[in-house]
Parts: C-alpha cells; sequence; structure tokens
C-alpha cells in the first residue's frame, strides 16, 4: 500500500520540520511521499524530494490539509493511505507507516487510525489525546469513535466516499466531523497506542480563538451531522460542560461568542447520520450526545 504524509506550516518551525521529514524518511518499507503546505506563509527549505504548495493565505487546519492531500491526486486517489502530521510533531519510530499499512491490509473496515501523542521529554500522553471518553490509560489500544487532527493515518477511499475535511471549520473538530460522516459509511476507527507521535505538551487555549472556534465549531457538527432530536440534547450538555469548567470570564465571553455564530452562519451541507450509526457509536462507548 502506497503511503503519503501531509503537514501544513505556518513557516516559523523551521527546525522542527525539518525533523519531523527526517522522521518520515526513515520509515520502514517503501519511500512514504510527503508534501508540506505553507498555509499563508513559505515554505521553509526541505530536503529534495518532498513536494511543497504555497497558498496565498491561510485557509485553516483542515483546508491546509485538503490542499495538500489532493496534492496526491483529487482526494488523495494516487496512494492508498495519507497520514497527516503536525509540524513539530516527530514519529518516534521508524516502523509507523508499516504498522498502517499491515493494519489497514488486515481490516478491510478500517478507515482510520489515531496514533497516541506522547511527550518527547517525558513520554507522557495528555488525557484529551486519548480519543475515548474512557481515557486512564493511553497504552491500551481500542476502537474510537474520533481521532487526533494532526497525528493519524487515513485510507483514502475513506474520502473518495464521504469527502474531505470541512474547510469552513478551519480550526476546531473538523476531525470528528469527518469521524462522524466515515462511521456512518460503515469505516471504523482505532486508537492505536504503538503508533506514537512525540509532541511538546501544550495547551490548545494558547490558540487565540480557542474558545470561539470550539463552540461555533460545535454547532455546527451538531447541525450537519446529528438527527434533529439530538441536536439540542448534545449542545446542551456540552453547555453544561462548559459552565462546569468555570472558565474566566472574557474565555466565557468568547465562547458564547462562537455558540451564538453557530446558530447564525452557514454550516454546510446537513446530512444526518443514521440512527444505526448512533447505535454504533453507543456501543463504541461515546454516544453522539457528549
Amino acid at each position: 500500500m502506497k503511503v503519503g504524509a501531509v503537514i501544513i506550516t505556518m513557516g516559523n518551525r523551521p527546525d522542527e520540520l525539518r525533523a519531523l521529514l527526517d522522521s518520515v524518511a526513515k520509515q520502514d518499507g517503501d519511500r512514504v511521499e510527503a508534501v508540506v503546505v505553507g498555509n499563508g506563509s513559505p515554505v521553509p527549505d526541505v530536503p529534495a524530494g518532498v513536494r511543497t504548495v504555497e497558498l496565498p493565505e491561510n485557509l485553516g487546519i483542515p483546508g491546509g490539509r485538503n490542499i495538500g492531500l489532493d496534492a496526491f491526486g483529487p482526494g488523495g486517489r494516487d496512494v492508498d493511505i495519507v497520514m497527516f502530521l503536525d509540524d513539530d510533531g516527530l514519529l518516534a519510530q521508524h516502523d509507523t507507516a508499516e504498522l498502517c499499512r499491515q493494519a489497514f491490509a488486515a481490516d478491510p473496515e478500517l478507515g482510520i487510525i489515531s496514533f497516541r501523542i506522547a511527550d518527547p521529554e517525558t513520554g507522557v500522553t495528555q488525557r484529551r489525546h486519548v480519543p475515548r471518553l474512557r481515557a486512564s490509560d493511553p497504552m491500551r489500544s481500542s476502537r474510537v469513535t474520533t481521532f487526533l487532527g494532526g497525528a493519524n493515518a487515513v485510507r483514502t477511499k475513506v474520502f473518495a466516499e464521504v469527502g474531505g475535511l470541512p474547510d469552513e471549520f478551519f480550526y476546531a473538530h473538523e476531525e470528528t466531523d469527518l469521524a462522524w460522516r466515515a462511521l456512518d459509511a460503515g469505516w471504523m476507527i482505532d486508537y492505536r497506542s504503538d503508533m506514537v507521535l512525540y509532541h511538546p505538551t501544550t495547551a490548545p487555549s494558547r490558540h487565540a480563538v480557542y474558545h470561539r472556534m470550539v463552540a461555533r465549531n460545535r454547532v455546527w457538527l451538531a447541525r450537519r451531522n446529528l438527527p434533529a432530536p439530538l441536536v439540542p440534547v448534545y449542545l446542551g450538555v456540552w453547555l453544561l460542560l462548559t459552565l462546569l469548567r468555570r472558565p474566566s470570564r472574557p474565555a466565557l465571553q468568547a465562547w458564547f461568542g462562537g455558540f451564538k455564530e453557530g446558530w447564525t452562519t452557514p454550516c454546510g451541507p446537513r446530512r444526518p447520520m443514521r440512527w444505526r450509526t448512533v447505535w454504533r457509536l453507543t456501543r463504541l462507548g461515546r454516544p453522539p450526545v457528549i
């Protein structure tokens, strides 16, 4: 199976990008083709053989990754698997691409693999980086209902069947939108603790737009994908959880602004999942109300 790697960059981490590309080049088996997308910025110097695309404006994370995917032909059709990797990450082992090939070859229903993210200094995996509710043991691999955006591998047949990441999301929850569409089409998602991307421990709230985007896209996610009776339940639960976390006043104001924006702006096409997909998500441990 042919494997490609898509990396988007703002051009501000050239050393980390070079280290990541070196770790991609060292993967066992056939060569992994790499594409680096400059998302509204020039691409720093990269090794020979690495393809580059420079966009005149920042299209956001999903938009940039979709452009990188299309560098392998529409929907990535020239490769069988595409890995999406954060530009400040590093593949910890040389066998990650080969493990992906083996996993997808062994399980024809497997559509997406979520890697384990670990801090390079401590080896610790943050709880938020384990894409399931029971996240206390990051070393346990399992079926899951979503995946980590900058540390994953996707079978390109998934994109051919359900489409790409939602460009309009720009940042936050684009992975869950794709995951729900893939699950509704019959694909499965695995979290694999043995496939590791080293990434420095960070807080998502470091991004200035975090609270607004998270709230807006949460509403869009529900409006696009959930059966109508579940939309108010899902969003009501997330509203309650947000209040229980007691964010600062500015953060809460930004969150409510985004929540309102999610209801008053177009969210893209609505394709509610089937009720049997709701049941599948429930059996996998995460009903789509939380």
